[in-house]
């Protein structure tokens, strides 16, 4: 009998750094655990699916940095190296079509940037010496609204490479949920809230799901102290619509709709900044997947942009009050109520 105590005692000790893991595990889950988020996990999903279509690589995350369209992070946890120990770190990687090294490029109008257009500039007219024939002046160049903009990088970003946010992945089975530290309602939401809206933007994980998700597990137990924060949420959701990706203006116009759904008043809230919001939908409110008679299979991923626009304009109206519709109309001239019968 004492031979079995002593086993059972050897087997009770030897499993206690397991039950040690597991009991902070459950403590961690118990604190809170994000709900998946369908509009994160699509994300993930597109990121997945556009790496098999696309393998030469062309359209993934690794091509941007190089086009110098998205952040490009640092080269360890520890920062950069120095620039004469790496000399050659980001030698390849473009800024706007421009190497880093480079600095500014001559505008359009400045003289021979053009070849094939007379003398090749605008300002033709004033460069031609004596009697020497002028030629052709170039056509004006293109106005660029619907072309995409570098993402600049966010708060959230370096809030969560320092460690100063209090949530972590979810190594679970189901995956797509978020381990909070801290019960949510706790949260100080005028400083995370404005954080994790900025990093929405974000365009490589864990970075943008963190930041998705954690929008939303916060929009569903903030309450009352969402209306608050509303004034300081206005800049980041600005920076993000300004970058013209359509990837990013679906995620926003998503979560935006979210925000107006979670409280009352926020609607109204919203509707003196809408001359911040609105432009950028206006530009792309006819955007649309013309397809003809054919179905469209990804409809339930939400990112038509142009039906996204539409459906979030009806949404800002119907909980914007009375004066709602008057400021859409004001930037979006081609807006129909939604509520006149």
């Amino acid at each position: 009998a004492q031979a079995c105590l002593a086993s059972e005692d050897i087997a009770w000790n030897s499993t206690a750094p397991d039950r040690t893991h597991k009991a902070q595990t459950a403590s961690m889950t118990n604190v809170g655990t994000s709900r998946p988020s369908r509009a994160a996990a699509t994300l993930m999903l597109d990121d997945a699916l556009t790496k098999i279509i696309h393998r030469d690589g062309s359209k993934g995350s690794k091509h941007a940095k190089h086009n110098g369209m998205i952040p490009l992070g640092v080269h360890s946890s520890f920062g950069d190296f120095p620039p004469d120990l790496a000399p050659q770190a980001w030698s390849s990687v473009t800024v706007q079509g421009m190497a880093l090294h480079e600095g500014l490029k001559k505008s359009s109008s400045a003289p021979g940037l053009t070849k094939g257009h007379g003398t090749g500039t605008m300002h033709a007219a004033f460069v031609g010496l004596g009697g020497a024939p002028r030629g052709l002046a170039p056509p004006p160049p293109q106005a660029g609204a619907l072309k995409q903009r570098p993402v600049p990088s966010s708060q959230f970003r370096t809030f969560y490479d320092r460690g100063d946010l209090p949530l972590a992945v979810f190594q679970g089975a189901g995956g797509g949920k978020i381990a909070w530290k801290v019960d949510i309602e706790k949260l100080d939401f005028h400083h995370y809230l404005p954080i994790f809206f900025d990093g929405a933007r974000e365009q490589e994980d864990p970075y943008r799901f963190l930041a998705v998700q954690g929008c939303y597990d916060m929009l569903e137990k903030g309450g009352s102290k969402l209306l608050p924060v509303v004034p300081q949420l206005i800049i980041p959701i600005k920076t993000a619509l300004n970058t013209r990706n359509p990837t990013i203006i679906c995620v926003i116009l998503k979560m935006l709709q979210t925000l107006v759904k979670s409280g009352d008043m926020i609607g109204e809230a919203l509707v003196p900044y809408y001359r911040q919001i609105l432009p950028v939908l206006n530009i792309f409110k006819n955007h649309n997947s013309n397809i003809g008679d054919k179905i469209d299979y990804s409809q339930r991923k939400g990112m038509n942009l142009g039906e996204l626009i539409a459906e979030t304009l009806e949404v800002l109206e119907t909980h914007g009050g009375e004066d709602a519709f008057i400021n859409i109309k004001y930037m979006i001239p081609t807006y129909e109520s939604c509520m006149l019968a």
